[in-house]
């Protein structure tokens, strides 16, 4: 399966009063993977927000498997699932990347709008970006 990876490392403002991350920073890290994942097809948000090409969060979906903790390397593992006109889905791994320990499994779906957030159809706006997206989901599905 092709997937994009970003590392980051837990800072002790990630964590709560257990000691363990905190679970909205998950969040937070989607993010992190997703904005990467995008920069590294060569479609920084930046560069698609003046097309304008939005990407709002529809739907966040996340199931913990084990606690991450203060100091930990963690490896953000970011792809593209679902992908239809106006929509996509991004899914994530993140990892503990010392040991490959599995922390969280999750996805977030965006709908594809213009900057007055209506929807836009992404393939006429961003055709490259449609096609990277498209290739990526065509070969992991292909596996």
């Amino acid at each position: 399966m092709k997937k994009f990876y970003t590392d980051t490392r837990v800072l002790y403002a990630d964590t709560d009063a257990m000691g363990v991350v905190y679970h909205g920073r998950y969040i937070v890290w989607f993010e992190l993977g997703r904005t990467e994942f995008l920069r590294e097809i060569g479609f920084p948000y930046t560069e698609l927000e003046k097309l304008p090409f939005w990407l709002p969060v529809t739907v966040t979906h996340c199931e913990y498997k084990s606690p991450g903790r203060y100091d930990d390397l963690l490896e953000i593992a970011t792809w593209p699932s679902k992908l239809t006109f106006a929509t996509v889905q991004m899914s994530y791994e993140i990892r503990r990347k010392e040991t490959g320990g599995l922390l969280v499994t999750g996805y977030t779906e965006h709908a594809i709008t213009d900057d007055k957030l209506r929807p836009i159809r992404a393939k006429k706006v961003c055709p490259e970006a449609w096609e990277a997206t498209m290739d990526i989901i065509r070969a992991n599905e292909a596996e």
